[in-house]
């Protein structure tokens, strides 16, 4: 599901449990090009709260090949607000704790003007761009296969 392709359009507000059913079963058949992926931490959690992210670093930039694990956290109150998120694998990024690897939502606009209709999917697609952006396709990353 994508921006603006929900069933809020309609008036009609999907309850929570119903809206990470369906992202998981979209994220469970593969998304787009296979460079994004994402799925329950943990099968028996009945909240649907811990997911785990994958991110392929983007082509032509410090990140290409690089496989990213990040952690998704839907409080009680998603998808009125966002998840937490924060990346296990360390990276480099100007919206992402050095210390902690947490995605600042001061930094990362999607978090900081959440809408109800964004997707997880949607989290990790436009962290996979801000990854390409000018500002972090060049920066010098820690060593591949290290984590916060």
């Amino acid at each position: 599901m994508t921006p603006g392709s929900s069933a809020a359009g309609s008036g009609v507000v999907v309850p929570r449990n119903f809206r990470l059913l369906e992202e998981l079963e979209r994220g469970e058949k593969g998304i787009g090009d296979g460079t994004v992926s994402y799925g329950m931490d943990d099968a028996d959690d009945i909240y649907m709260r811990s997911w785990t992210g994958t991110i392929i670093g983007p082509h032509n930039t410090v990140h290409e090949g690089r496989i990213y694990q990040l952690k998704l956290f839907c409080d009680k109150d998603y998808p009125e607000k966002p998840p937490s998120v924060r990346f296990h694998s360390r990276i480099n990024m100007t919206c992402v704790n050095h210390e902690t690897g947490a995605v600042d939502p001061k930094k990362f606009s999607v978090l900081a003007n959440w809408q109800r209709e964004y997707t997880m999917e949607y989290i990790l697609t436009q962290l996979k761009k801000e990854m390409a952006s000018p500002q972090n396709r060049k920066l010098v990353q820690p060593p591949e296969g290290t984590f916060f």
